[in-house]
């Protein structure tokens, strides 16, 4: 009976030392190679992608934007970002308890990795925010411009809406559910795009004049390092690699697939033939729209979002270019924030395990979920988050180009191309 005591207390005391926070290698592992594939959906993925739907003299002005915000995003996020973001604070906004990292060692643990890795690992997902806006204004602002207004876009939108929904803010408070950013990417980036595109004006000579991609090839490379990248976006969102990872994996890959044969068949009735373009973009249609969803949906919701995500956003982008002609030159509203709009709803849906093989896979651990109770909870965050960073987005950019003396190039300078004109460079030599 002693020894029976004796190791029952040993096994007592072990069990309240693994209960506390210990580094683990594993995750760790994971979740630096997460944070790597996300920073390359930027660089150079999104890159790429975007960088060949613009015409040749503008080919440089994107890589360069794109590369441009991921270091401007990088500094802020380091300085304050990050702190306010994921600051103690209040139901608004985060705190500066960690201004430049400070009181963060390299034993400091978040969860069970290294708090300097969760930094990093959100970092990414701030720095490929605004850069996903470029899409909207594309060959038309200047490059002072784009710096000025992605900088202040990061500190008035992305970061409080970061911390109401991941920082414990009063969304997170509420129980919305974004598993890796539909609402805190996705929508925001989408929203603010569809602003720039309003308030800036469309491309000289846009809607009647086509201005194709110039270079296809580069778009499906950049494409494909988009698609695996998000691996690191959504499973990442875990921070554990365990197997809440691997499904929200599985269900990222289904949703991209659903959604490009969505838009594809879409395509294909509608204009006679199924273009290339039209794929890539039913690819990103799926991810994006998975993206909030991933982490509680199983395989078969997966498949029903990302067919919905391919048919509704390629009506979505008919609908903002061909009958609003609102230029949005690269879809970013249509693709990115209907994405994530219809994901941050569906996930109320598809998370119920009450839906049998098109429930969420921890049908357990949802007992007692109300399809729509969480319906009103992300109804509501929606909502919020589409009106606040209206009304923000355009009040930074009124405000830019007060300090730029206009954010756009004059209509000499859009015709001989951002490349020459803000880089004094060309794309290509011929």
């Amino acid at each position: 009976m002693k020894k029976l005591l004796t190791f029952l207390a040993l096994a007592g005391a072990s069990s309240s030392v693994l209960a506390e926070d210990v580094l683990s290698g594993a995750n760790t592992a994971w979740i630096l190679t997460a944070t790597a594939l996300v920073l390359f959906m930027t660089l150079p993925g999104l890159s790429l992608f975007y960088g060949g739907l613009v015409r040749t003299k503008n080919v440089l002005s994107i890589l360069m934007q794109c590369f441009a915000i991921a270091c401007v995003a990088s500094i802020i996020w380091l300085i304050f970002g990050y702190s306010l973001a994921f600051g103690e604070g209040g139901a608004w906004l985060g705190d500066f308890s960690r201004v430049f990292m400070d009181g963060m060692s390299r034993e400091s643990l978040s969860g069970d990795i290294p708090e300097s890795l969760f930094f990093m690992f959100q970092m990414t997902f701030a720095i490929i925010t605004p850069a996903l806006m470029v899409g909207a204004f594309a060959e038309r602002m200047k490059f002072s411009s784009v710096l000025i207004f992605s900088a202040l876009w990061l500190v008035a939108v992305y970061f409080p809406v970061c911390h109401w929904v991941w920082g414990g803010g009063w969304l997170a408070e509420m129980g919305t559910m974004d598993f890796a950013g539909g609402i805190v990417v996705h929508i925001t980036a989408g929203v603010g795009a569809l602003v720039a595109a309003l308030v800036i004006g469309n491309r000289t000579g846009f809607p009647t004049t086509a201005m194709p991609p110039h270079n296809m090839t580069m778009t499906v490379t950049g494409a494909g390092m988009l698609w695996v990248g998000w691996f690191g976006f959504n499973a990442g969102s875990a921070l554990a690699a365990n197997g809440d990872a691997a499904m929200a994996m599985t269900v990222t890959h289904i949703s991209a697939a659903a959604g490009s044969l969505a838009w594809v068949v879409m395509e294909w009735v509608k204009f006679g033939k199924p273009s290339v373009l039209g794929i890539v973009t039913g690819m990103v249609a799926g991810l994006g729209t998975i993206t909030p969803a991933s982490g509680f949906v199983g395989p078969a919701g997966a498949l029903v979002i990302g067919v919905s995500a391919g048919i509704i956003c390629f009506q979505a982008t008919q609908l903002i270019k061909r009958k609003w002609k609102i230029d949005d030159s690269l879809d970013v509203f249509p693709v990115h924030g209907v994405g994530g709009i219809l994901g941050s709803l569906l996930v109320a849906v598809f998370a119920s395990p009450d839906l049998g093989i098109f429930s969420g896979f921890g049908a357990e651990a949802n007992s007692g979920y109300s399809i729509a109770a969480q319906f009103k909870v992300q109804s509501i965050a929606v909502v919020s988050t589409f009106i606040y960073t209206a009304v923000v987005s355009w009040a930074i950019l009124k405000f830019t180009s007060v300090l730029t003396s206009g954010i756009r190039v004059s209509k000499e300078d859009e015709t001989a191309g951002l490349d020459l004109v803000s880089h004094e460079e060309s794309g290509y030599k011929l």
